[in-house]
């Protein structure tokens, strides 16, 4: 083997060390620009085959060169969705990201990819999603984002600005202790799980709402049911479903869940948004398109 192929060995093997430090965050900035966690892999993909390409010995700031490259391919993509979304059927919701338990506790995180959060996020343009996660979330330099969005670091500050005031007006400001989360997931589990609609009730917030997303392919809600009657009407209606198949719970986006599963294939993903003990909104995702990250993830898990 000549000189020239043992370096080239070399280089790929210390680009791909390099990436793989640094793939967690990566998957992040493109799941919280995109909202989907495997447009955010189609991504990653794509970060990678520009990356193997690079001069190493050239990059300054290995991380940031990566989290550029990562912020341009999510924009570039995230225009795209954003034309899909104009003819999308019913309601629309983030991809489900499965969650590690240590996500919950770094309170910061798991509000950052919250389902709340992300559909507060999709009320921002591109330009201000990114620098808002990058930014906000992750703090990232100003020159560093100005770099990734083809902006300079004045007018990054602006856009910065701009998003947390947006933010900031239509975030939730209530966090649940881990016994609230904890107790309430176990009490919604047993209420679904013995069809006791009574139960279901005194978990349910007045103002609660539920959203569903079965993207025209699955049966769900197509717009927000708002108040604790009609979403438990809703539910009742929808607990003879159960039968037949089993629940998990689990921790998605951050947040306490079901995830209800027919054999080995996962129907529907519910996440809870828990307030002073009570469910104040339900996150229903039954798109199958939407599940089949998910399900490869708890199949991995096993």
């Amino acid at each position: 083997m000549g000189e020239r192929a043992v370096g080239g060995t070399a280089r790929a093997a210390r680009a791909t060390d390099i990436y793989a430090t640094h793939r967690n965050l990566l998957f992040t900035v493109a799941y919280e620009i995109l909202g989907s966690a495997s447009d955010a892999e189609d991504v990653l993909q794509e970060t990678w085959l520009r990356w193997v390409g690079v001069d190493l010995e050239k990059v300054r700031d290995q991380r940031a060169y990566l989290v550029q490259i990562t912020t341009r391919q999510s924009l570039s993509r995230l225009r795209t969705l954003g034309r899909r979304k104009e003819s999308y059927v019913g309601a629309w919701l983030p991809e489900p990201l499965l969650t590690a338990p240590d996500v919950a506790d770094d309170v910061e995180l798991a509000e950052s990819v919250s389902m709340a959060m992300m559909l507060v996020l999709e009320t921002l343009s591109p330009t201000e999603r990114a620098v808002f996660v990058l930014r906000e979330v992750f703090d990232v330099d100003y020159d560093e984002i100005a770099a990734a969005v083809d902006k300079s670091p004045a007018a990054v500050r602006q856009i910065a600005h701009r998003a947390r005031d947006h933010v900031a007006a239509r975030r939730s400001r209530g966090v649940a202790t881990a016994a609230e989360t904890r107790d309430a997931l176990k009490a919604f589990q047993r209420a679904v799980e013995t069809g006791d609609l009574q139960g279901l009730l005194d978990l349910l917030a007045p103002d609660v709402v539920l959203v569903g997303d079965g993207g025209g392919i699955a049966q769900a809600v197509l717009n927000p049911v708002k108040g604790a009657d009609r979403v438990g009407r809703v539910l009742a209606n929808g607990l003879g479903r159960i039968a037949g198949g089993s629940l998990l719970p689990a921790q998605v986006n951050g947040h306490p869940a079901l995830v209800l599963r027919f054999d080995d294939a996962i129907d529907t993903v519910v996440t809870l948004r828990i307030d002073d003990g009570l469910i104040t909104a339900l996150y229903a995702v039954r798109n199958p398109e939407k599940l089949s990250h998910m399900t490869q993830e708890i199949r991995l898990r096993r």
